[in-house]
């Protein structure tokens, strides 16, 4: 296996600040495989460095910390591969979509987080809706494996991200959702949505998801 590396093409049409953006990532990437198979302490260290220029580039881009960003990449070990984030749509019978109002911007979105280890991803896309939204729930289909970057999500983070959206359905009894992360939760219109967690959905991708509930028989999105 190697890191992703970047071909010429996968720099058209981008900002700067995303060309930027797309070559930290890679070289973090770089220097957390080299430092998984290195075997001496003085490639090591080169790959250590590596990675506290890979920080540096993300806090030039986000007006975080470089420390702090050091830190958060850290945390990381082995080969490095794109995280799992899983998001659950419902729609009821007046296709309103429901939504969940995230305690850490104060933004709405639908039902979802990391994937965590050991989870398939049905079990992780239910086990979030019901803690976030209330309500039990089962799955219809997997709709979207969308990449976070490639559907612009901002802001931008320092690592890659596949979006798993699972259209469901409500069933059974509806509970009230945890209070860490969900200040309120509600059925909204696709015309009348209110304003959207930029770093987790778009409108677009609320209204392709109504065409997925819609007609259940089209393919997966993948992009």
């Amino acid at each position: 296996m190697t890191a992703v590396q970047q071909r010429p093409e996968d720099y058209e049409d981008v900002s700067a600040a995303e060309r930027v953006r797309r070559v930290a990532v890679e070289l973090r990437a770089l220097a957390q495989d080299g430092a998984t198979f290195a075997e001496g302490p003085y490639d090591q260290s080169r790959y250590a460095q590596a990675s506290r220029l890979a920080a540096e580039l993300f806090a030039v881009l986000t007006d975080r910390p470089a420390d702090e960003l050091h830190l958060e990449l850290g945390r990381d070990s082995g080969y490095a591969t794109p995280k799992v984030d899983v998001r659950g749509v419902l729609f009821d019978d007046d296709e309103r979509v429901l939504l969940m109002q995230e305690r850490s911007d104060g933004k709405w979105c639908p039902p979802g987080g990391w994937a965590d280890p050991l989870d398939t991803p049905t079990a992780a896309v239910l086990r979030e809706v019901r803690e976030e939204s209330g309500y039990e729930a089962e799955v219809v289909k997997l709709f979207a494996c969308w990449e976070r970057d490639v559907q612009g999500h901002t802001p931008p983070l320092p690592v890659a991200v596949f979006k798993l959206f699972f259209l469901c359905r409500a069933s059974g009894t509806v509970q009230a959702a945890q209070e860490l992360e969900t200040l309120d939760v509600g059925w909204f219109s696709l015309d009348a949505l209110p304003p959207l967690s930029p770093a987790r959905v778009t409108e677009r991708q609320l209204r392709r998801a109504l065409e997925h509930h819609r007609d259940p028989s089209l393919p997966v999105d993948l992009d």
